[in-house]
């Protein structure tokens, strides 16, 4: 392709040296100009190198969320609801994750704030893929799915203070003083006071437990 430019324009050349008509030179003068811009190629235009500046982007902050502790519950022997009494929540603002024992629900730009509940250890199992958040105007109700149909004595997992020891069960009346040590220790003052009667009797012998 070059070669047969430079044939092209080298004939020009000639015809350039014995044309004699003002019009004729123009035509010739301007193709000799156009070829010989095609043999040089596409002019080469540096690109500028970016100027350093020393100033590294700042990363963005880490969101802060306020704690919603307190909410609502209730439950039927499949599912457990739980009602957030927040208003001005966006459900594409809204993002959450399940797990087996856990949800984190958190709720980002509420009227200029990011809110946040969380249950890191429910009572029982749950299904994470069919657990939904549902945001109405003044609420937001999140649906726990159970991983096994029953009740629920408590939304969070709690460790059995009644239950005796191993070394308590060798000993029958150990566990039984341990029983009603949690009972008086969580009871009202009427309770205490029975229990206190009891344990005092049991101790002098004057009742039998």
């Amino acid at each position: 392709m070059s070669n047969d430019l430079a044939l092209d324009l080298e004939e020009l050349r000639q015809l350039q040296a014995i044309a004699k008509r003002p019009r004729v030179l123009s035509l010739i003068s301007s193709e000799i100009r156009n070829m010989e811009q095609m043999l040089k190629g596409p002019a080469f235009v540096p690109t500028p190198a970016p100027i350093a500046t020393g100033v590294k982007p700042s990363a963005s902050p880490a969101l802060t969320y306020s704690t919603l502790g307190s909410f609502s519950w209730d439950q039927d022997a499949e599912k457990v609801k739980i009602y957030v009494s927040l208003e001005g929540v966006e459900q594409e603002k809204v993002e959450a994750e399940f797990k087996e024992m856990s949800c984190d629900v958190k709720f980002h730009d509420v009227q200029g704030k990011n809110y946040r509940c969380a249950i890191p250890k429910l009572n029982k199992e749950i299904v994470p893929d069919k657990c939904k958040v549902v945001v109405k105007p003044t609420r937001v109700i999140i649906t726990l799915f159970k991983a096994s149909k029953g009740n629920w004595l408590d939304l969070q997992f709690k460790e059995d203070k009644l239950k005796p020891n191993l070394e308590k069960e060798r000993d029958p009346m150990a566990g039984i003083m341990g029983l009603m040590k949690n009972m008086y220790e969580e009871g009202d003052e009427d309770l205490k006071r029975t229990i206190a009667k009891a344990w005092t009797d049991a101790r002098s012998g004057k009742a039998t437990i």
